[in-house]
């Protein structure tokens, strides 16, 4: 029990680190290739917990092998675009100004149900709304509308409206995060001062807390607090 215990673990943190190092892009977006090394690397991970017969080393030689071809490839293919597209393809166009491409829809086996799902899973109802929609390489459809169907905005009413910035988590389930408090151009001393203004003692008893670059803060006491 206590082999199968260590190999699991070891296994486990061999895969940890070897897809953290793949980087954030590879695990949001997966490629073709970067699809084939993770069912590969799956594969041969399972191995040896199936079998403690099996040498620890037949999964780790193969996984890092994987592993260094595939940072290989994505290096080369980054200064290489006929490496990327012979690995990766292309972009399609399946809709071209409210028209549908069937000839590229039959060469990229994309169904007519699976078009319209997609645009209703982005709240497109209407064919005829849609400018142009793009099959991205990962699988992913972007589309872009139609002037007359884009969403009425502040730029379109010519209304200037001022930037707020991004809201930084300075404090997350009672922990006061003391990087981001800095990063905020606050201290300790201000965030106690916020805390009593809202009647609290201690960070503990916030559930999030969060400030943007105008100091507007937005506080949510853990639940159970008054």
């Amino acid at each position: 029990m206590a082999i199968v215990l260590i190999r699991t673990l070891l296994i486990y943190a061999l895969l940890l680190v070897t897809m953290r190092l793949l980087g954030k892009r590879q695990l949001g977006e997966m490629e073709l290739s970067e699809f084939v090394v993770a069912a590969v690397i799956a594969d041969l991970a399972a191995l040896p917990l199936q079998d403690i017969g099996i040498p620890m080393m037949n999964a780790v030689v193969p996984i890092v092998t994987l592993f260094c071809c595939e940072i290989l490839i994505a290096g080369i293919s980054m200064k290489s675009l006929r490496l990327r597209t012979l690995l990766f393809g292309r972009p399609s166009i399946l809709i071209s100004q409210g028209k549908i491409l069937q000839s590229e829809l039959r060469r990229n086996r994309f169904t007519l149900d699976e078009l319209l799902q997609e645009l209703r899973s982005q709240g497109i109802d209407d064919i005829r709304k849609v400018k142009t929609a793009i099959l991205e390489t990962d699988g992913r459809l972007n589309v872009l509308l139609s002037a007359s169907a884009e969403p009425v905005s502040p730029e379109l009413l010519g209304i200037d409206v001022p930037e707020k910035g991004y809201p930084i988590v300075v404090i997350n389930d009672g922990r006061t995060l003391s990087a981001n408090l800095r990063h905020s151009g606050h201290d300790a001393r201000w965030l106690e001062k916020q805390l009593k203004s809202h009647g609290l003692q201690s960070a503990e008893q916030v559930f999030l807390m969060t400030v943007n670059a105008f100091d507007e803060i937005y506080l949510a006491k853990k639940e159970g607090q008054p």
